[in-house]
């Protein structure tokens, strides 16, 4: 009896097992983003110095390392557009030897406890970096404060920076979405810095020296310009009263007011602006307009419906439509630039030269979409479940977490903004994002941007664009040059011996395939 219950016994048995068996994780929703501050109150100090230097130290002792630096508050947004470059020029400068020791006493000192050491700029601020062991604090130190304070600013290494940024801004000719992200620039910002390169354009370039890197380091590193941070095992009291003596006696300065905000409109009507490169048989698109200042109130909102449109991803909408449903193109995306003057909003992507007009017009289409048909709940829900997802991501690492502390400093912005994102995030409706997408999305007056050959418009965007990068002979020159350069190749490979037979069982050689450019600018802009 028993034996032939035994089935049926296995069977129920297992059935009750399955149907009390938990839902896998990838199946049940996310929890809800937890709120509360994102480091503890007793590991966060804040000071200012009596010179007006403000002081953030957050310790963090799970390793034996420690981060500083110096960041200014103002950056390449002081340059008018013929001195583009000088920012970055200064930054690359303050590494090639301060205080007592030349660029290769420099390297050596650093190299030799193992640390690093950097300077840079971005268009909102100017800073200066080491990192190392915590035993070596005395050094990070003393090579912090002669980089900020003492830089020599020598005319020979002005000389070697300027030739390698020259050389740099040539390679980069030869880059579509480099060539993609400056035409794109130069078509909403033609008169204003935000439309040259951070680093400067080679005619700019070719002009700077060593005393205007000097007299920039002057007006914009001061000690009210400027805010101190340190993170790592360390101790606060501790560098407290390192940074008195380091930088107490710098001496205040004014403080410059920041460069002139671009148009409020740019552009005001729709442009189209080519790019000739014969040689591409893949283009590069950029399509957009003017978007948002760091500031904004409208921000979180505006970065929930970026990433519905086209920053969230293979769930965003771009991506569903133009690689999912259409296969034109393998990455693309939207952004929001935030700076402390309105930054560009685009959509990038790339494609077959033949589908540039079909690519063009989805992404055009999707952009008066995203204001008709603003976003359902689901995708709300989803843009904010990633958005609190890649907010926790980005803050890993205590140097992670000073930096944003450093950032909203630098904007003026609420020292609690990273405590709160989570919340403001999820508060966010679905009616603001619609009010968003029509107050912040124009498709009627984009900038669009293709770089690829100037003869394609012919066949897939009708009557020939009025704006073109370049004048009509010297779009031929460029394409006589790269025939020449084809008919050269062919010429080399006739006289060239016969290749060798390949080795019996080989399997044929599979051509290289370069990973394909990411979408700029995903990324870009802190929304906290």
């Amino acid at each position: 009896m028993i034996a032939r219950l035994a089935p049926a016994i296995a069977a129920a048995f297992l059935f009750a097992c399955a149907a009390f068996q938990p839902t896998p994780a990838w199946e049940r929703p996310p929890p809800p983003p937890r709120e509360g501050p994102v480091v503890e109150a007793a590991a966060l100090r804040r000071a200012e110095l009596p010179n007006g230097l403000r002081v953030i130290v957050l310790e963090d002792h799970r390793l034996p390392r420690a981060a500083l630096g110096v960041t200014a508050r103002r950056g390449a947004g002081l340059e008018s557009p013929g001195q583009a470059g000088l920012a970055s020029f200064t930054a690359e400068l303050m590494e090639r030897g301060a205080g007592d020791r030349d660029t290769l006493e420099l390297a050596a000192v650093v190299d030799r406890i193992g640390a690093s050491l950097s300077a840079g700029a971005s268009f909102d601020e100017t800073s200066v970096g080491v990192a190392g062991l915590s035993r070596d604090l005395d050094t990070l130190f003393e090579v912090l404060a002669d980089v900020v304070l003492r830089p020599r600013f020598d005319a020979a290494e002005a000389g070697r920076v300027r030739a390698e940024t020259l050389a740099a801004l040539e390679r980069a000719k030869d880059d579509p979405g480099d060539l993609a992200r400056m035409a794109f620039a130069r078509a909403l910002y033609p008169d204003h810095r935000y439309g040259r390169r951070l680093s400067g354009e080679p005619e700019t370039v070719a002009r700077l020296d060593a005393a205007q890197a000097r007299a920039f380091h002057a007006r914009v590193l001061s000690p009210g310009n400027a805010v101190f941070y340190a993170t790592g095992d360390v101790d606060a009291e501790d560098v407290l009263a390192r940074v008195e003596a380091a930088f107490g006696a710098w001496q205040p300065a004014a403080v410059p007011e920041p460069g002139s905000a671009p148009a409020a409109q740019a552009p005001t009507g729709r442009r189209i602006v080519i790019v000739d490169r014969p040689e591409l048989g893949q283009a590069q698109i950029r399509v957009g307009h003017e978007g948002i200042a760091r500031r904004d109130e409208r921000r979180i909102a505006a970065s929930l419906m970026s990433r519905v449109l086209g920053a969230g991803g293979f769930s965003s909408r771009l991506m569903s439509r133009i690689r999912a449903e259409e296969g034109l193109t393998y990455s693309v995306g939207s952004s929001f630039v935030l700076r402390r003057h309105p930054g560009p909003f685009g959509v990038a992507t790339f494609t077959r030269v033949p589908e540039v007009r079909r690519v063009v017009d989805i992404l055009l289409e999707e952009l008066e979409r995203i204001r008709s048909e603003p976003p359902v709940a689901q995708e709300l829900a989803n843009a904010q479940s990633q958005s609190a997802g890649r907010f926790a991501l980005s803050l890993e690492t205590s140097e992670a977490v000073a930096g944003s502390l450093v950032d909203l400093d630098v904007h003026g912005l609420p020292e609690d903004s990273l405590d709160t994102f989570r919340g403001r995030v999820r508060a966010v409706t679905a009616e603001e994002v619609a009010q968003v997408a029509q107050d912040l999305v124009h498709p009627e007056r984009v900038a669009i941007v293709v770089v690829g050959p100037a003869e394609a418009p012919s066949r897939w965007s009708g009557p020939r664009s009025p704006t073109q990068d370049g004048s009509a002979s010297a779009a031929k020159k460029r394409r006589s040059r790269f025939a020449a350069r084809r008919a050269s190749r062919a010429r080399a490979c006739a006289c060239a011996p016969p290749p060798a037979p390949p080795l019996p069982r080989r399997a044929p050689a599979r051509p290289a395939r370069a990973p394909p450019p990411t979408a700029p600018g995903r990324t870009r802009g802190r929304g906290w």
